[in-house]
């Protein structure tokens, strides 16, 4: 079976409130209260039924890419500073991505086919912060892809300044 590799991009420049924007299946409640425990903040990953919380170096506006495939990307880790992995079920096929404190019935939306997805969740120039945090080149990508449910992996470990 020879299919072309399906690939859906998007584009979103997403203010980051409390260093943190999300993905979350339009059915689900999106409760993350109980998730960001201690491991969680260090990988800069929450996940709570339906719903994936990133975590982000800055609390302004950052760029974050969705993209949907066929299958589990090829990757290039070297151009990456964080990779992380988990799963989401989207029963709905209507993916929401916002800040957590944007206006949820207002917030972009993308179509998918219903099912349980891998997210892969990439984290770039994590170390590009000015010093009162407010500008950086950092940037975030999270791509999907159908799959069985998995755990939690962290693909690719940051490194932390020591200045930071």
């Amino acid at each position: 079976m020879s299919e072309k590799l399906m690939k859906q991009r998007f584009e979103f420049q997403l203010f980051a409130d409390y260093h943190q924007f999300y993905l979350q299946d339009e059915s689900a409640d999106g409760d993350l209260s109980e998730s960001w425990s201690e491991e969680a903040v260090d990988r800069l990953l929450a996940i709570a039924p339906g719903t994936i919380e990133v975590g982000t170096v800055r609390d302004m506006d950052v760029l974050a890419v969705l993209e949907i495939l066929d299958s589990e990307p090829e990757d290039h880790m070297d151009q990456w500073d964080q990779i992380n992995e988990c799963t989401i079920d989207l029963p709905s096929g209507r993916i929401v991505i916002a800040g957590c404190t944007d206006y949820f019935p207002g917030a972009r939306r993308v179509g998918v086919p219903t099912g349980t997805y891998r997210a892969r969740v990439y984290y770039g120039k994590l170390n590009t912060l000015s010093t009162d945090g407010l500008d950086g080149g950092d940037h975030y990508k999270v791509v999907l892809w159908k799959a069985a449910t998995g755990p939690i992996k962290i693909l690719k470990q940051r490194t932390v300044s020591s200045a930071g």
